[in-house]
C-alpha cells in the first residue's frame, strides 16, 4: 500500500517563553534534512495559541519558559484540554524543553497543588528548579548518541547544553492505567489527569517504556553541591522519550544548533507516516 505523506505543520506553543527561538531552528533544520535526505517535503512552523492553531499540527514543541504561568494561561485561554487531547489522545508527536519537560511530565514535585497543571505524556517525576537558581544557570557540552550529522556538524560532536533553572527528570515512574495515585499522595506533588488513547496505534506509542536519552555527571564542577535523588548511580536524567513524547531539562532552542531539531523533524516525519498508513489500512477493512 503506497504511502504519501501530505505537506507536515509543525507548532509550537506560544503563550509564554522561548518559542520564536524554536521556529526558527526549526527553519534550519528543515533545510538540512531536505539536504539530507534529499526531500523535497514542504514543512509549516506555526505559532500555536488557540485550539484551532493546535489542529493543525502534527508535531508540537512545548519551549522553555515558566511552566506555572504557561499551565495558567493555556487553561485561562481554554487550551490546556486541547493539549492534553493531542499528547494523551491522539499520541502526536510532541517535544517539551526545560518548562516544556515540566509540563509534559506526569507528575512534578517541589509543587503547591492548585499553583501548576500539568499536561502528561511521559511516566517520569521531574524535580523542578533542580539546578538551582536563574543566577546558578550553566552551559555543558555533552554528548547526546541519539543526534545525527548535519552539514556543519558532525553526530560525535559535543552538544552545547544550556542550563536556565531547569529541571531533572528525578525518577521513571511505572506505567499506570489512570493517573499516578501513588504520587498524588506525596506532599507539594501535583499529577497530570488521566486521559484515555484514541486508537490502536496512540496505545501502542502510550505503552511503550520510558527511555534515558542522556545524562549528566554529578561530578561536573558546577554540580558540586546536595542533591536528592531517588534514581541510583552518579548521573542526572535531563533527558527522556516515551514512545513519540521527548523531553529535555535544558535549552537547544538558546543555541544554534539544529541537529535535535534535525532528529526530531525526522520522528515526526515518521509518525506522519504511520499514522496516514493507519488510517489507510483501517478504511480499507
Amino acid at each position: 500500500m503506497a504511502v504519501t505523506v501530505p505537506d507536515i505543520t509543525v507548532g509550537v506553543l506560544a503563550l509564554q517563553g522561548a518559542f520564536s527561538e524554536h521556529v526558527q531552528l526549526l527553519r534550519q533544520a528543515a533545510a538540512a534534512l531536505r539536504q539530507k535526505k534529499g526531500v523535497d517535503l514542504k514543512w509549516g512552523f506555526i505559532e500555536v495559541r488557540t485550539p484551532q492553531e493546535l489542529a493543525r499540527c502534527e508535531g508540537l514543541i512545548i519551549p522553555g519558559g515558566e511552566s506555572t504561568t504557561m499551565s495558567l494561561v493555556a487553561a485561562r485561554s481554554g487550551i490546556l484540554e486541547p493539549l492534553r487531547d493531542f499528547v494523551k489522545v491522539q499520541r502526536k508527536p510532541t517535544w517539551g524543553t526545560c518548562a516544556g519537560l515540566i509540563l509534559l511530565a506526569e507528575s512534578a514535585n517541589r509543587t503547591k497543588k492548585g499553583g501548576q497543571e500539568l499536561i502528561g505524556g511521559l511516566d517520569v517525576r521531574v524535580n523542578r528548579n533542580h539546578f538551582g537558581r536563574q543566577q546558578e544557570s550553566f552551559q555543558a557540552s555533552l554528548s547526546l548518541p541519539f543526534l545525527g550529522a548535519t552539514a556543519d556538524k558532525s553526530a560525535d560532536q559535543p552538544y552545547r547544553c544550556v542550563f536556565i533553572r531547569a529541571p531533572v527528570v528525578e525518577k521513571i515512574l511505572p506505567h499506570a492505567q489512570g493517573v499516578q495515585t501513588e504520587e498524588q499522595e506525596k506532599d507539594e506533588t501535583v499529577v497530570a489527569p488521566s486521559k484515555t488513547p484514541g486508537d490502536a496505534l496512540a496505545k501502542e506509542e502510550v505503552s511503550k517504556d520510558v527511555e534515558v536519552m542522556a545524562t549528566l555527571s554529578f561530578k561536573t564542577p558546577a554540580l558540586q553541591k546536595d542533591h536528592e535523588h531517588e534514581h541510583p548511580g552518579k548521573e542526572d536524567i535531563i533527558a527522556v522519550r516515551q514512545g513519540n513524547v521527548f523531553g529535555c531539562s535544558f535549552h537547544p532552542e538558546l543555541t544554534e544548533d539544529a541537529r535535535i531539531h534535525v532528529w526530531w523533524l525526522e520522528g515526526v516525519l515518521k509518525a506522519a507516516e504511520r499514522r496516514q498508513a493507519f488510517e489507510l489500512a483501517d478504511r480499507t477493512k
